[in-house]
């Protein structure tokens, strides 16, 4: 790319904040304390589980900086490579061991500087001045703004963020209607099977809590766990890889992966279809359905329905949150990996409804999930390319 200028972060930023090197007390509502786990690998923002702070608690934690629209947040100790865009509306603080970038617009288009936060490239950068410390690696905040980038002119740079947003809307706009087909989904389980509303049963006579025609019968004879292990050694490197950190919460579509060649120590088999239920910290609410065949982490079950007419029921009873409530309560107390107890779980009685209930409920969800898997392999698709593109168009191979 012609007419690159070599630039250090201070010259196009208006500053560089970190954020407070505490956490406040806990709150149920209030601006967010933007936390590390709060940002994806991808680069986007991830708020279904957020810290809260406190209304009167909330000054103190933005004396340094108010997260503004556009700005760039940052991990810079421990899970490094973490940035996205701070959105529009945004309410909140920066968390332990989070900064804050803001961009000077009439130099760099934050679009694009985030974009190459995410490139090799950058990656270098940082890697080359990283200070490793005991536990942990660390981005020394006080030379940051002294790492050099290369920058076209802003033209180009609002093209190129362009072609990029170009594939993260398509992405979002996947994500929101996997989302609202999941809801849709989930509440058609809970109507039916929780509060009993299911078609017809103004005429089905109730009794201790089971409807004619069901059975209450063990979980044992509704699914059964698969394990199967392998050696990651023993499959091709670049097989499909689902760890825990893999696993979304509250979610049933596992639309992300890595691959074999990340991990070395035995896995679980899967196919495509199984059920992932992760068992170390269960209130996590790590449940969904793999869309390849692939290996998972030890830490997660993979389940497989006894009867196939049980799939689409035994998927969204798993992800109930009345089953997660029941998982959670198995957990030992003070345990530092706590695990749920599945053998309890396969004791314990959950109803079966009817067989034509079950077969009705499949037609109504079916078609759902099919819906899911689609626009989830849709969004792999989508953010390969992106990944790939990225590069390319910051170095210049691409010609914009």
């Amino acid at each position: 790319m012609s007419n690159l200028q070599i630039r250090p972060i201070k010259d196009i930023a208006l500053g560089i904040y970190d954020g407070p090197h505490a956490t406040p007390k806990g709150a149920d509502e209030g601006p967010i304390f933007l936390g590390i786990k709060n940002v994806t690998p991808r680069g986007t923002l991830d708020l279904s589980e957020i810290r809260h702070v406190s209304e009167e608690d909330y000054p103190k934690w933005i004396k340094r900086v108010v997260p503004w629209k556009n700005d760039i947040v940052f991990s810079y100790e421990a899970t490094l490579h973490r940035y996205a865009l701070i959105p529009d509306g945004f309410r909140g603080c920066l968390g332990r061991r989070m900064a804050l970038i803001r961009p000077d617009q009439t130099k760099v288009n934050p679009r694009f500087l985030h974009y190459y936060f995410l490139t090799p490239a950058w990656r270098a950068v940082v890697k080359s001045n990283i200070i490793s410390g005991a536990t942990v690696d660390r981005i020394p905040l006080t030379r940051f703004p002294d790492f050099e980038l290369h920058l076209p002119g802003l033209a180009i740079q609002q093209r190129i963020a362009s072609i990029l947003s170009a594939y993260d809307d398509l992405i979002e706009n996947n994500r929101r209607r996997i989302q609202l087909l999941e809801q849709a989904a989930r509440l058609i389980y809970k109507q039916w099977f929780v509060h009993l509303r299911f078609p017809g049963h103004e005429h089905v006579k109730v009794k201790d809590g089971v409807p004619e025609g069901w059975e209450s019968k063990p979980l044992s004879e509704l699914c059964t766990d698969i394990r199967e292990s392998i050696n990651p050694k023993d499959v091709s490197p670049d097989t499909a890889y689902i760890g825990l950190e893999h696993i979304p919460k509250r979610a049933v579509t596992l639309n992300e992966w890595g691959t074999a060649s990340e991990v070395d120590s035995n896995k679980f088999k899967f196919a495509e279809g199984d059920i992932l239920f992760g068992k170390i910290r269960p209130y996590f609410h790590k449940v969904g359905f793999a869309l390849v065949d692939g290996i998972a982490s030890s830490d997660a079950i993979v389940i497989r329905p006894s009867e196939d007419y049980l799939y689409y029921y035994v998927l969204f009873l798993l992800s109930s949150d009345e089953f997660v409530a029941l998982a959670s309560k198995t957990v030992r107390e003070g345990s530092k990996m706590p695990r749920m107890d599945w053998k309890y779980l396969l004791r314990s009685q959950f109803k079966r409804p009817s067989p034509t209930l079950l077969s009705l409920f499949s037609d109504v969800v079916a078609p759902a999930c099919n819906q899911l898997r689609n626009l989830a392999l849709h969004n792999q698709q989508l953010a390969q390319a992106r990944d790939l593109l990225l590069p390319r168009l910051m170095n210049g191979a691409v010609m914009v």
